[in-house]
């Protein structure tokens, strides 16, 4: 996922200090993603600019996932709206990832080239389950063009920890938490950075140490279908297929480059970012076949084709 980092440019005029907002920003090893409240980055929308220029990822001395556990948090008060297969499609293509583990035969796989000093991130996912919370949402922590419902990456982080230590599940660099939410709910990071409108879906962290938690932010994609949809839907359920498709990519991408120091290009750009939107070769509305499960997901960037794949590297 393309690298989003908060920044402020200084420029002088008539000895005067103006201080800009949050841009994209390539990072580097002396300011990588994910600084103080930053997002490590997120998956474009459709309509949103992305490039798979900038070469092959370069490792930046950070940590991989060299093992994964995956929970999904189904984010649903009374009310919400979802199609009635939504949660179990999502629930089940997390434990089809986790039990072909190790086999070379879909995208996951082309993440197992990229290391750290303590080995691969080797394709090695397991699944820790889910829970469906009817917690009221808060109100708005922002505002965005398409919802009325409006939440902000604190009041995400917040109900994820809450969850989290309710459930007394696991932290650190072992695991990762994708947080969905109804249709018709939108999110933003920064004012001007909003689900639909500028993202799909991103990755992030928060806490340290033992505290550390991995998570992704997966809004409702077909609340905007011409942004976030894939047109596709292998398990007849289009808003559950075109939602899988990004948490693969953000899947991959905490894999990859976790805590956003480790595997990304000269522009910033994560393994999914350069293949955004790039799906490959198609079976009819599928592409992948995990555990006898038919997906249509997109590509990864691998750096030993300096191209994207969708299996082997």
């Amino acid at each position: 996922m393309r690298k989003v980092l908060r920044y402020v440019v200084l420029v002088c005029v008539a000895f005067a200090v103006l201080a800009l907002p949050a841009f994209a920003d390539p990072p580097s090893p002396d300011n990588p993603a994910g600084n103080g409240n930053d997002i490590l980055g997120v998956t474009p929308s459709k309509n949103a600019s992305h490039s798979s220029s900038g070469g092959n990822l370069v490792y930046h001395g950070g940590s991989v996932m060299h093992s994964n556990r995956t929970y999904a948090i189904y984010w649903e008060p009374s009310g919400s709206t979802v199609t009635p297969s939504y949660n179990q499609t999502i629930s089940t293509f997390l434990a089809d990832v986790a039990a072909d583990s190790g086999k070379t035969s879909n995208v996951y796989y082309s993440n197992s080239q990229y290391t750290d000093g303590g080995g691969a991130a080797a394709y090695a996912s397991t699944y820790g389950g889910s829970v469906v919370d009817t917690t009221p949402f808060p109100a708005n922590g922002c505002s965005d063009p398409y919802t009325s419902i409006c939440l902000s990456d604190a009041q995400l982080r917040s109900e994820i920890d809450r969850v989290v230590a309710q459930n007394g599940w696991p932290r650190g660099l072992g695991a990762v938490y994708f947080i969905f939410t109804p249709r018709g709910v939108g999110s933003c990071y920064a004012s001007s950075s909003c689900a639909f409108s500028s993202y799909c879906a991103y990755h992030s962290s928060f806490g340290s140490g033992s505290s550390l938690t991995l998570y992704a932010n997966q809004p409702y994609t077909e609340t905007v279908p011409n942004a976030c949809g894939t047109g596709k839907a292998p398990n007849g359920d289009q808003a559950a297929d075109s939602t899988i498709n990004v948490v693969s990519h953000e899947h991959s991408e905490a894999i990859t480059d976790g805590l956003g120091n480790a595997w990304y290009d000269r522009r910033g750009y994560e393994n999914g970012d350069k293949c955004a939107w790039n799906f490959g070769a198609a079976t009819g509305n599928y592409n992948q076949t995990i555990n006898g499960h038919h997906y249509y997901l997109q590509q990864e960037w691998s750096n030993a084709r300096s191209g994207c794949v969708l299996t082997g590297l």
